[in-house]
C-alpha cells in the first residue's frame, strides 16, 4: 500500500552532547559514551496530501545510551502549539517513518528510538542564520538551545567547520557550531541536564539530504 503524498522543505538544527563533526554520523561512539541533546527543525513550504504544514516548527529531545545505531533511544516530541489536529496529525504521520524507504532519515528514527514519550504541544521560538552559524530555539519552561560560531581558542577568531557527507542520511553537509543548550528538569523531556556547552550542526535547505527535507 503506498504512502500519503508529503513534501516538507525547511531549516534544521541539531544539538548533541558529543564534540563537533558528531561521531554518531561517522558510526563512531558518542564522545562521552551515551548521546543526549534536541533537534528542530521550522517547515518554510510543506504539505501532507491537502494538509498545509508552512511555518510550523517541530523539536524532539532525544537520549541514546550508545551510538545512534545501537537503538534503544528516547524521545520527547514536541510540537508547535499553532498546529490544528489535522496538521498534527500529519507531522506525527512523517516523525513516525511509516512507508518511508529504509535508510531515510525518520525510517532510521522509527528504528532507533525504543521509547517515545507523550507529546507537548507548545509555542517554539526557532532563529536560524546559516551564514552566521547562529541559531536558537526555545520552548519556554522546556528547553532553551542556541548555538554560535566556533571560535579559535587562541586567537578568538570564528572558524567555519563544515562536515561533508555526500550520502549522509541526515544531511549532505552542515556547518558546525557551539552550542549550549538545557532540557529544564521537572518536565516530561526525556533527560536533564545543565546548560551544556556542546556542539551543533546547521543544515543548508538548498544543500539538503534528501532524506532530511523530503518527501513522497
Amino acid at each position: 500500500m503506498a504512502g500519503k503524498n508529503w513534501q516538507i522543505e525547511g531549516r534544521y538544527v541539531e544539538y548533541c552532547s558529543r564534540d563537533h563533526g558528531c561521531p554518531c554520523e561517522t558510526m563512531a561512539d558518542p564522545t562521552h559514551g551515551d548521546c543526549t541533546g534536541l533537534v528542530g527543525f521550522k517547515i518554510d513550504k510543506g504539505h501532507c496530501e491537502d494538509v498545509p504544514l508552512d511555518d510550523l516548527a517541530v523539536v524532539g529531545t532525544f537520549y541514546f545510551p550508545r551510538a545512534l545505531h545501537h537503538g534503544h533511544g528516547v524521545f520527547q516530541p514536541i510540537l508547535d502549539e499553532r498546529a490544528d489536529e489535522a496538521q498534527r496529525n500529519a507531522l506525527f504521520y512523517i516523525l513516525s517513518g511509516e512507508d518511508q524507504p529504509v535508510g531515510t532519515m525518520f525510517q532510521i528514527f522509527s528504528v532507533a528510538i525504543e521509547t517515545i514519550k507523550d507529546p507537548l504541544f507548545a509555542k517554539i521560538e526557532f532563529e536560524w542564520d546559516l551564514d552566521k552559524r547562529r541559531a536558537r530555539v526555545e520552548v519556554a519552561n522546556v528547553v532553551r538551545a542556541h548555538s554560535e560560531p566556533i571560535r579559535n581558542p587562541v586567537t578568538d577568531r570564528e572558524e567555519q567547520m563544515i562536515l561533508v557527507l555526500p550520502k549522509g542520511w541526515v544531511f549532505h553537509d552542515a556547518e558546525n557550531a557551539t552550542a549550549r543548550w538545557h532540557i529544564s528538569p521537572g518536565t516530561r523531556t526525556v533527560c536533564s541536564t545543565p546548560m551544556t556547552s556542546t556542539s551543533a550542526s546547521l543544515v543548508d535547505p538548498d544543500r539538503r539530504s534528501e532524506d532530511v527535507v523530503g518527501g513522497y
